[in-house]
């Protein structure tokens, strides 16, 4: 089964070419310290041993500009596809959309929190968001949600009202998992199991925790295959954002599910992956 990640990113070094604009007006850290292009990703996806990647826009870097990865997909689109943002509440968000789809974006991600933005935001359940949502559910595209726990509420009201849209939740919404079994504190994460069409995204956020406290990998990710199912959770290594080569990132992700069967590992590490971007299938 080919192993395909789908959380890599990549910024160039050429500003001219590709300006920075940074949402929240800062640029994060790591994106200013590890640049990495998509020749240097393939470079490390083909030591990795990993055959196809979605690249997740850079939202840190430049904003809602996708063009940098819309590039890269048109360059190599045999190891590539794109999953890119766009500011949704905006009037001509649709026509933006179906701008991106048309080079080469096969998922959209909404970037609610994260390092530069570290206030969660709630526009994603506003009214004039409801065009974006019934869109993507429409064109059967994927939106990864990059958001925390606590605005796992928020996130049900839309999958309640477009029941078609299929959602990835980018770093399991950073749910908790050091109180350990039955993990009570991940309450939230786990309840979201009844919505067949949520997936869950896996990266070293989740997998290298700064301690797991009470909790382990195997019965933390156990439960999460348990509850889930391993066709709705699919690996990302976050590469460069997470310290260390993409080798390293993919040997700690395998070792994790290493108590997990074989058929549920090629879900996680590919299978989910070309379900979610059936063009990484061919």
């Amino acid at each position: 089964m080919p192993v395909i990640d789908i959380h890599p990113h990549i910024v160039s070094p050429d500003t001219k070419r590709y300006p920075l604009a940074p949402l929240g007006g800062t640029q994060s850290a790591w994106s200013s310290e590890r640049p990495t292009t998509y020749e240097m990703l393939l470079g490390e996806m083909d030591a990795a041993g990993v055959d196809k990647a979605a690249i997740v826009h850079s939202s840190t870097a430049y904003g809602y500009d996708n063009s940098y990865v819309a590039d890269a997909v048109a360059a190599v689109p045999s190891r590539f596809t794109g999953v890119y943002s766009i500011d949704v509440p905006a009037p001509d968000a649709i026509q933006t959309f179906d701008y991106w789809l048309t080079r080469g974006c096969a998922g959209m991600r909404l970037f609610t929190t994260g390092s530069t933005l570290p206030d969660q935001v709630t526009w994603f359940a506003d009214r004039s968001t409801y065009p974006f949502w019934e869109h993507a559910a429409a064109k059967n595209i994927p939106v990864c949600m990059q958001m925390k726990t606590q605005a796992i509420p928020l996130l049900r009201q839309i999958m309640d009202r477009f029941p078609k849209l299929s959602i990835v939740l980018d770093h399991l919404s950073r749910a908790p998992a050091a109180d350990g079994p039955p993990y009570a504190a991940a309450a939230e994460l786990f309840a979201l199991a009844r919505y067949e069409r949520l997936y869950l995204k896996v990266t070293p956020i989740n997998i290298s925790p700064k301690s797991w406290g009470n909790g382990a990998p195997e019965t933390f990710f156990g439960k999460l295959v348990d509850a889930f199912g391993a066709s709705r959770i699919g690996w990302g290594s976050n590469f460069p954002n997470s310290v260390g080569t993409l080798a390293e990132i993919l040997g700690a992700a395998r070792n994790a599910f290493s108590f997990a069967k074989p058929s549920d590992q090629d879900w996680i590490f590919g299978k989910t992956a070309q379900e979610l971007y059936p063009v990484l299938a061919k």
